[in-house]
């Protein structure tokens, strides 16, 4: 009946509210919020409200109308990068990808960019510039011209030196591959490249954005400056949203680019609630709250090194599935991807929820 596309788990979820799930087999703590879609974690009551309200006035208009949480929800991002621009909402980050591809072609001739590791989403543009043979190759070809170098600055400014460089596409934190941070030699040649050549960076912030890592946006951990920023992921509180921030400049004109259904009006009331939680006080709980949960998670025995910035981390283990087999059978959700554990835990989640957890997963 279904695409056999995904392996859910053998349970129903009744309802959910925070960090737990309440099934059919029992409470379970959820580590990862929704793959990280839940930065305030389940049903939280001021976009649960949001939602509401939004949808008793109407769930959809079309872009021949504007909703003013477009605008003011625009702003709130423009803010957080502390530059100007525009934005472009799109329904998930895999087609905020696709926007900054589009902008990126049009706009500039050369190679794009990405690196082994990288992950920005599994649309035919967006799985052009996703490390990963196994899920890119069934569909060649794809976007011409796109290179995957080795994660390191030397591969880049080597590459620079024989080739005309389009655009740089990076996640700071790299997410589905185990999350490892972008080594600083790397940020450096990008600042290079786009000092000297006019390169074009495009940060993926799909996972790692809005306050998941301690700060608005995981770039600034990397003295970075980017062109376009790609989000989703928990944009939208929820709900459906992506967004692509054009900083200082503007690559479309009238009718190049567009969507049915965004923004759609019910995913930006969602949006604007969950934005205006995260706030410098929240970045500082995160950052706390985060160094705190990855020295204990060094303390399980079967845990093998941690890595990672705020709430989002990557642990090491032998036999990851192994791991989130037993989690599972104790009441935790864990996410194994990379050949590791990966927590996107909600960004509210509580100190003593935090030991609950650890708790469970001392095996």
């Amino acid at each position: 009946m279904l695409a056999p596309v995904y392996a859910p788990y053998k349970l129903v979820v009744e309802r959910a509210e925070g960090v737990r799930l309440f099934t059919d087999k029992g409470v379970f703590l959820d580590t990862y919020s929704g793959i990280g879609v839940l930065p305030l974690g389940h049903s939280h009551p001021d976009v649960v409200r949001a939602i509401r309200e939004k949808a008793e006035r109407y769930t959809h208009l079309s872009n021949y109308f504007l909703d003013p949480d477009a605008p003011a929800l625009a702003e709130s991002l423009l803010a957080m990068t502390g530059r100007q621009g525009e934005v472009y909402f799109a329904n998930s980050g895999a087609e905020a990808m696709e926007a900054a591809l589009k902008a990126v072609k049009k706009n500039r001739e050369g190679a794009l960019v990405s690196f082994e590791g990288n992950f920005h989403g599994r649309t035919l543009g967006a799985l052009s510039v996703t490390w990963g043979p196994a899920i890119r190759h069934p569909f060649d070809p794809l976007i011409p011209h796109c290179a995957f170098l080795p994660f390191n600055g030397e591969a880049l400014l080597k590459f620079a030196r024989e080739n005309q460089i389009a655009a740089v596409f990076l996640e700071c934190i790299q997410g589905n591959s185990g999350v490892y941070p972008l080594p600083a030699d790397l940020a450096e040649a990008v600042n290079i490249l786009r000092k000297e050549r006019g390169i074009l960076v495009v940060a993926d912030e799909i996972q790692a954005g809005l306050g998941r890592t301690g700060r608005y946006f995981a770039y600034e951990h990397f003295g970075l400056s980017p062109d376009i920023i790609t989000m989703g992921k928990g944009i939208g509180g929820g709900l459906p949203l992506g967004a692509a921030i054009f900083c200082e400049w503007s690559p479309f004109a009238s009718g190049e680019h567009g969507s049915t259904f965004a923004p759609n009006p019910v995913s930006l009331a969602a949006g604007k609630a969950t934005l205006a939680h995260i706030t410098p006080s929240l970045l500082g709980e995160v950052a706390r709250k985060g160094e705190r949960l990855r020295e204990r998670m060094e303390l399980l025995s079967w845990a093998r090194g941690t890595r990672g910035m705020g709430l989002m981390i990557g642990v090491s283990a032998e036999n990851p599935g192994e791991i989130k087999k037993k989690a599972f059978e104790r009441g935790v959700l864990l996410n194994a991807t990379g050949g590791g554990i990966r927590l996107l835990p909600a960004l509210t989640i509580s100190d003593a929820e935090i030991d609950e957890v650890l708790s469970l997963l001392n095996f």
